[in-house]
């Protein structure tokens, strides 16, 4: 049955004849504030990532006294933003006040990733930009003249993967592929996926309860996954069905520490369930983090949703590394 919306006009943007799309909608853009010349409480610097595929990373410190030594270095959270796979957040206010909380709250250096987008780059370009930026991270620590943040206060043997909505989909995957690698001595210690954005062919009942969710109706969720999927594929493809089995299922039993943040309201909540028993059989050490209410994406608009998702990573980091939070 038709919804009668137009998932194109929903989502602001125009496919034209060559595959790329036109986006018409925007928002307000942060500039990087590499000197904190007003007692900012963090600072930020951009630094490109992959000339040839126009990908980018900005780091976020935070200003806290610290001398650069072994003792005092904090760990290192490679952040993947949300991005529905064809709109960029990563260089936007929202981004910039979520990266900058994490930087400042945990406190940990937040290397926040500016991957490619679909459709002019369909998945696994996402992935693969996603496991760019953890070898990125590894060569400023060990080049003699790499980012002097990462070099003199950043601990690469302390590095968490976190990604929110199409992001946390990008977090699972390249820490599948990182545990395929020899990353040494930088070590993923945990995996944060806030909303982690899945889909499936046959619906699941919080899909048909929210069909017309305000931000993402079922017509919008499936031209998102028609946009980003390898051509010729649907949604019961592993990257957005992990639950089907692929070549990526042999090496979820390898994964480290996992913290899955989800809301009771998201269209997302029962394959979340999923993704958890899926994890679960696969006896990976999981902390899952469910809220009774709340819609998908809901710390992108409220911002003390923001702030209690930032405590948790906050938390769930002091616990990974038996250490006391001073929440």
């Amino acid at each position: 049955m038709s919804s009668g919306i137009d998932p194109y006009d929903h989502l602001c943007i125009f496919l034209n004849p060559d595959g790329t799309l036109t986006r018409f909608w925007t928002l307000p853009k942060k500039k990087a504030n590499p000197i904190a010349t007003n007692g900012e409480p963090v600072v930020s610097k951009d630094h490109t990532l992959n000339a040839e595929k126009k990908t980018h990373v900005r780091i976020y410190m935070p200003t806290i006294k610290l001398p650069p030594n072994d003792d005092t270095r904090i760990p290192i959270i490679i952040f993947y933003p949300f991005s529905n796979w064809y709109f960029s957040l990563w260089d936007t206010e929202s981004n910039d006040r979520i990266a900058s909380e994490l930087a400042c709250q945990v406190p940990a250096i937040v290397v926040s990733v500016d991957y490619r987008l679909a459709p002019e780059n369909r998945l696994p370009a996402q992935y693969h930009d996603g496991v760019d930026a953890i070898l990125w991270v590894r060569e400023q620590a060990l080049n003699p003249n790499g980012e002097q943040w990462i070099k003199d206060y950043g601990d690469i043997s302390r590095c968490y993967l976190y990604g929110h909505g199409t992001g946390g989909n990008i977090a699972f995957f390249a820490a599948l592929e990182a545990t395929r690698m020899e990353l040494e001595p930088l070590k993923i210690v945990g995996n944060i996926m806030n909303q982690p954005l899945f889909g499936g062919v046959v619906r699941t009942d919080s899909e048909l309860q929210h069909s017309m969710d305000p931000l993402h109706p079922l017509c919008v969720q499936d031209l998102i996954w028609e946009l980003s999927l390898p051509i010729g594929e649907n949604r019961d493809h592993w990257y957005s069905n992990p639950i089907v089995e692929g070549p990526h299922t042999s090496a979820i039993s390898k994964l480290g520490k996992c913290l899955v943040i989800g809301f009771g309201e998201d269209f997302m909540f029962d394959r979340h369930q999923e993704f958890i028993t899926l994890l679960m059989r696969h006896e990976v050490q999981i902390e899952a983090l469910f809220h009774d209410s709340g819609f998908h994406a809901i710390d992108l608009a409220v911002p003390e949703w923001a702030d209690a998702i930032v405590e948790s990573v906050k938390d769930f980091i002091a616990e990974a590394e038996n250490k006391p939070s001073k929440g």
